[in-house]
């Protein structure tokens, strides 16, 4: 070997100690940063945990107080919730944090957590001052009148609100949940569901304001019918319709007119056209008997047969039916405080489903018990718009009632039910679903009015994923009688279809996901007889099922969704006078 090649192997050995001194002190510098930067945003992240939770127990707080009315704790309450939103921002916005989001395996979790970082800071900054700064007020009357003109201003005031929210529920649903551990991708699901829970609020207050200066006679007079849900005697969207009331508005101004029952509209022969599916679930039925005509879930249907039946008979055209029940009495007797029936009956918050529903059986026939109903109903209503209350009671109240579906509108024209859309007010029954729902919903079958006494437990459970992208759902539903083994009145046990006038029938009708089947349906254990249809979309299972008193019998129906790969679902129940007990136990989705 030459000495010059010599020289070059040593100038070789040199530059390749170099080199990997070089590598070696970029690993030991990049090690170090990664450590660093461990510590750090593992440091930020336990400063950003402390204050989300402390932010989502005030945002539960300052929600309530705001339903309550209870301003002066709200604007505090907003303030430390500000305070703890923006500090779990910024724990999560620094440049560890950011760089933390791109690396490997931690990334998307850490990605997931700024996201709802910046989702409760928004709302604490961008919509909860909003809702604060409403004026509520404008949407009770005053001296039997509501101010058109503030409520379009409220309604500029909510759009604003709503858009903020959506845009808001909009920017969390696109945060991935692939490769989040369970306690950030729990976390993201709980704020999901209460974003979409307030941006449901939102959206109905938004389309309510819009619509309410049309409802309420701004462009000129308009007539509905107010129709009172009886649930002692069970109907689909809550009880039979015993008694109705005429309502003129005008320019905001309410007054209410004649006051009638059902039975006085009588029978239709020939009967009123129905929609082909619900007839060859009910036969003729709703479109003979006003009673009937809600043995559907679907409310726009019952509303609209409702509303010729009353025309036929009366020679008036109403423009839209509203159906409340003497739960919604209840909940608006806490706001509006006592009122007193004609007759000197006293109807409290407390008392007024068993007054209606229980003690004016025992000393009335049904003719007064429905006359009873529609008098009880114009109390309410008259306090309503003459006596002075708190109006975010009132509004907490519709809130509620509407929640449970217990008030339900049907507008005759179309523009405005098409604005009304598939809201829980609107009470109708969609083709599709964005969470697979099942339906559970009751009609007496006794022709009596123990519905009072039935007691009511729904239980749902999502089965595991299928090959072809659908699950199976696991109902159990439960009915329970209270009611009294004698000593009723011949007007609670009426016809005594079940045989026994102290057993309870009732046609148990479970509806599947849209676009899904029912598989099975066993009673009590038993494969039962069962009738059999569809009604937009879904396939229906009734079964009939009846109660003696101080029993229970239990049901239980298999489904199967259409293809879907969410690890949860909705029931749909009937509203009943004692409210269901209810649970849905969820499932991982099918991508996890």
């Amino acid at each position: 070997m030459t000495e010059s090649q010599r020289r070059r192997r040593r100038r070789g050995r040199s530059r390749r100690r170099r080199q990997l001194r070089r590598a070696l002190l970029a690993c030991l510098v990049v090690g170090s940063l990664l450590l660093l930067t461990g510590g750090w945003v593992g440091f930020r992240g336990w400063q950003a945990r402390a204050h989300l939770l402390n932010a989502a127990g005030l945002a539960r707080e300052l929600s309530a107080q705001v339903v309550g009315g209870d301003t002066a704790r709200a604007q505090r309450t907003l303030a430390a919730l500000q305070e703890q939103a923006g500090k779990a921002r910024s724990a999560t916005g620094d440049p560890g944090w950011w760089l933390g989001r791109h690396t490997p395996y931690a990334g998307d979790n850490l990605a997931a957590v700024r996201q709802i970082s910046v989702t409760v800071d928004d709302l604490a900054r961008r919509v909860f001052p909003l809702l604060l700064r409403t004026d509520l007020a404008s949407l009770v009357p005053a001296g039997g009148r509501l101010d058109v003109a503030r409520l379009r201003t409220v309604s500029a005031e909510l759009t604003t609100v709503n858009a903020a929210v959506q845009g808001t529920r909009s920017g969390l649903a696109t945060v991935p949940t692939d490769g989040l551990v369970s306690q950030v991708r729990q976390a993201l699901a709980d704020l999901r569901g209460e974003i979409d829970r307030l941006a449901g609020l939102t959206a109905a207050a938004d389309q309510a304001t819009r619509l309410l200066p049309s409802l309420l006679g701004a462009a000129g007079p308009r007539t509905y019918l107010v129709v009172s849900q009886n649930p002692a005697e069970l109907r689909a969207t809550g009880g039979m319709i015993g008694a109705y009331a005429v309502i003129h508005v005008d320019d905001g101004r309410v007054r209410m007119g004649r006051q009638g029952t059902s039975s006085a509209l009588g029978r239709f022969q020939p009967p009123l056209k129905v929609p082909t599916e619900v007839r060859h679930l009910w036969a003729d039925l709703p479109g003979i008997y006003p009673a009937d005509v809600n043995l559907t879930p679907h409310f726009p249907t019952a509303a609209a047969l409702y509303r010729e039946m009353f025309r036929r008979r009366t020679g008036t055209t109403v423009d839209g039916v509203l159906a409340v029940d003497p739960v919604v009495l209840s909940y608006l007797l806490k706001a509006t405080g006592p009122v007193m029936v004609p007759g000197g009956v006293p109807l409290t918050a407390e008392k007024v489903v068993q007054t209606v529903l229980g003690d004016s059986y025992q000393r009335m026939d049904n003719e007064g018990q429905d006359a009873f109903f529609a008098a009880s109903a114009a109390a309410v209503f008259d306090a309503l718009v003459t006596k002075k209350y708190d109006p975010k009671g009132l509004l907490s109240a519709f809130d509620r009632a509407v929640t449970e579906r217990r008030i339900l509108f049907w507008s005759a024209r179309p523009e405005e039910q098409r604005t009304i859309g598939d809201s829980r007010m609107a009470g109708v029954l969609p083709e599709k679903d964005t969470v697979p729902t099942v339906g559970v919903f009751l009609n007496d079958g006794s022709g009596a009015k123990l519905g009072y006494y039935l007691r009511q437990a729904a239980t749902l459970t999502v089965g595991d994923c299928r090959t072809d992208g659908r699950r199976e759902l696991r109902l159990r539903v439960t009915l329970r009688s209270s009611a009294p083994k004698s000593g009723l009145s011949k007007s609670v046990l009426g016809l005594g279809l079940a045989g026994d006038p102290y057993t309870a029938r009732t046609l148990v009708s479970v509806y599947s996901p849209a676009g899904g089947t029912v598989l099975t349906t066993r009673l009590d254990g038993v494969e039962t007889a069962v009738g059999s249809g569809t009604e937009r979309r879904r396939q229906v299972t009734t079964a009939n099922v009846e109660v003696s008193p101080g029993g229970s019998r239990t049901l239980e129906v298999t489904v199967l969704t259409a293809k879907t790969g969410v690890g949860t679902a909705e029931l749909w129940l009937t509203p009943t006078a004692t409210p269901w007990t209810t649970q849905v136990v969820s499932a991982p989705s099918c991508d996890q």
